[in-house]
């Protein structure tokens, strides 16, 4: 009996391709565009975890973890569909950490992922549109939906004074969602939002939206858009005008390229992103920091994306399958553990020991840098970290 059992098991784990096979994985993310200066350290993160699989040689069939990357550009639909085309035909990646920005998100899994059975898991995108498009299980994030971060924008902006608000927010889904509920959740709490108008990204001036704010009025401009782009210009034209001076920043608009390119001015504006204060947090910036060729793991969306790399890792080794429409069902799994809570606890660096322990049958629970619990359908349950800019830097407040 025991050896029929082994050789199930062989033949389970010989499902996902021949021995010693490389599983490539997609990187798909704005390497050019609006949050370009966010991209090397997501990137350096996500191959982190292929990197921390493939150096434990636990790997099911001796598989080698692959890296291949392509631009998304953060919101050129029809670019990221063509680059989400040639991860699948031309280069047969076996999943997808991505894409980054909502709008070329929904269009790379309605047009690549659901036709060609592909999963994604993106670090980043944040619409709440995403809960309710269909997906055919392939879809997860590691990052929360806008629609949580309304109640966290709304909170923080009431309790630093702010009454009333004008919104600004980037012509695409990001923007749209998050202005949205950020405007909905303001309001609820007896706030007042005089204006809530959309920009365009890539313009050289901005000064006609400007008026358009600064006519409306309010205690802070809150700029729901991409921190190397259209956000930042709205914010300089706000500032070379004296509309306002004081912003609002949340998520895409959280990076160190931003206090730099604006200055001084910027101090004392707040905002917040997407980020956990989770164990795993803290060992993951100790690990980055460490390596020969180190990065910030704290930089928006990079530990999201050591976490979308990691569960595609085990979810195959769970299944022992590189086939996406077979391991895309254990997910979940990984990530969340046994109902009873009987899983173990997984940090960063230790993604040889979770290989192995699913190996040999034990169940774990996923916990990686951002503290991962996934709730229907695949999306991070997710915790913010309230920041203010001073001296020309993003300060951690705290977590909500």
């Amino acid at each position: 009996m025991k050896q029929l059992l082994l050789a199930t098991a062989a033949t389970a784990l010989l499902a996902g391709g021949a021995l010693a096979e490389d599983v490539k994985l997609g990187i798909l993310i704005g390497f050019t565009g609006p949050i370009e200066s966010l991209t090397p350290a997501m990137q350096a993160a996500a191959e982190l975890a292929m990197t921390e699989a493939n150096a434990s040689g636990k790997a099911a069939n001796g598989w080698t973890f692959v890296p291949v990357t392509a631009d998304s550009t953060c919101i050129d639909a029809a670019a990221a569909t063509a680059a989400g085309e040639r991860l699948v035909t031309a280069e047969g990646v076996k999943g997808i950490i991505g894409a980054d920005c909502s709008g070329v998100t929904r269009a790379v899994l309605t047009n690549v992922a659901m036709p060609n059975g592909m999963v994604m898991v993106s670090p980043s995108a944040t619409s709440p549109a995403l809960t309710a498009d269909p997906d055919n299980g392939l879809f997860f994030r590691t990052a929360p939906s806008d629609a949580r971060e309304g109640v966290v924008a709304a909170d923080i902006l009431l309790e630093r004074g702010a009454k009333s608000i004008a919104i600004s927010y980037s012509n695409s889904d990001f923007g749209k969602g998050e202005s949205e509920y950020i405007e909905k959740y303001f309001k609820e709490k007896g706030g007042t939002v005089t204006i809530n108008a959309s920009h365009d990204d890539g313009k050289a001036d901005y000064s006609a939206e400007v008026a358009a704010l600064a006519a409306a009025g309010g205690d802070v401009l809150v700029v729901a858009g991409y921190l190397d782009q259209g956000g930042k210009g709205i914010i300089q034209a706000a500032l070379d005008s004296g509309a306002f001076s004081t912003f609002y920043l949340p998520g895409g608009m959280i990076g160190d390229s931003l206090p730099q390119a604006i200055g001084p001015a910027l101090d004392g504006s707040y905002g917040d992103i997407a980020a956990s204060d989770a164990e795993g947090n803290v060992i993951l910036k100790d690990i980055a920091a460490g390596l020969a060729a180190p990065f910030d793991s704290t930089s928006a969306y990079s530990s999201e994306s050591y976490d979308a790399a990691a569960l595609i890792i085990l979810a195959m080794q769970a299944a022992g399958s590189t086939d996406p429409m077979v391991y895309k069902d254990k997910i979940m799994e990984v990530a969340n553990g046994p109902a009873d809570g009987s899983g173990t606890k997984i940090q960063p660096g230790e993604l040889g020991k979770a290989l192995e322990m699913i190996t040999a049958g034990q169940a774990i629970d996923y916990e990686g840098a951002t503290g991962v619990k996934l709730i229907e359908p695949g999306e991070a349950a997710g915790r913010y970290r309230e920041i203010l800019v001073k001296d020309g830097k993003n300060e951690t407040v705290k977590y909500r």
